[in-house]
């Protein structure tokens, strides 16, 4: 049998593959070329991708039923609004490498899971901020919920912004809705929606698993979120976050000055400690006035920077 015929088949095919590879070569460079191109629109760069929700997602060492629709949608929902609102997310990552290593022993040390830490994101992007209803601080304590846990607040001394303290505080709130649900899932939410509220809705419901109960919007978007932001938080680079070290915030090393008398006035204080008014308030946001009363010679721990 004459062997050219054959010979010249597989040349052929072996040159219409190195064809082919070269082709998809030059076709991912003119890819690439067009993606760093300056004079593209957005329109023809950017690429906005739906996400794949991992099957093993959990709260608290309790599992999350993606394989529910309804569940599977709102963990989606609360994906995709936390990895596309960009500058958002950055901004989680940096203030958490800050005041995580500050609110991580004090869960530990509570029995609380640090799973938590999440919430405190949530609530207020790790801010002392003030929501419409009056609830302050990283934990959104209203004053009545942070007076029963032990804080002080009045005009001119308010704990929910001090981290530590407004932390101790939510985790013995943690602790009593444990005692009172049995599991860490309906805890979550019973912070956001009051333990009343949910133990009414349990009832009214007969059931007994936060993904089986009907819920407002707000609650029923809490766990996915908390669970969503903790997923983007653990895998920045499958999710496009990309960062170096150095980009992140850190928190400037500060002495503790125990006082148990008033100081008149703070601005003065603080140019005593070889600081300004404004660096003192940064560092002690529980001060909300220029002075500490302190009638009662209550001690507090002031921090300064070192």
């Amino acid at each position: 049998m004459n062997r050219a015929p054959r010979f010249i088949i597989v040349l052929s095919v072996v040159l219409l593959g190195i064809f082919l590879i070269n082709a998809v070569k030059k076709t991912d460079v003119s890819q690439k070329d067009d993606l760093n191109d300056p004079k593209k629109n957005t329109s023809e760069t950017y690429q906005i991708k739906a996400l794949k929700i991992p099957d093993n997602l959990n709260f608290a060492g309790e599992r999350v039923p993606v394989e529910k629709e309804d569940i599977k949608e709102r963990i989606d929902r609360e994906l995709l609004v936390n990895t596309y609102w960009q500058s958002n997310g950055l901004l989680y990552f940096k203030r958490s490498h800050k005041f995580f290593p500050v609110i991580e022993p004090i869960l530990k040390k509570y029995g609380i899971p640090n799973d938590f830490k999440y919430l405190a994101l949530i609530e207020s992007g790790l801010q002392n901020v003030t929501s419409p209803a009056g609830a302050k601080g990283f934990w959104q304590l209203m004053p009545a919920t942070a007076k029963e846990y032990g804080l002080e607040v009045n005009s001119n001394v308010d704990e929910r912004y001090n981290i530590e303290k407004s932390t101790v505080a939510a985790c013995k709130y943690l602790l009593e809705s444990k005692e009172q649900f049995g599991n860490w899932t309906l805890v979550a939410a019973s912070y956001n929606a009051g333990k009343r509220g949910i133990s009414r809705r349990i009832e009214a419901q007969k059931v007994t698993d936060y993904y089986d109960l009907l819920l407002v919007d707000e609650t029923a978007r809490y766990l996915p979120r908390i669970v969503a932001v903790k997923e983007i938080l653990n895998n920045p680079k499958k999710y496009g976050f990309i960062f170096e070290k150095e980009d992140l915030y850190n928190n400037v090393r500060t002495k503790k000055l125990k006082i148990d008398t008033a100081i008149t006035d703070l601005a003065s204080f603080a140019i005593n400690q070889e600081i300004n008014y404004k660096i003192l308030k940064i560092h002690n946001p529980w001060l909300r006035e220029n002075k500490l009363n302190n009638k009662s010679r209550r001690l507090y721990e002031i921090e300064i920077p070192i």
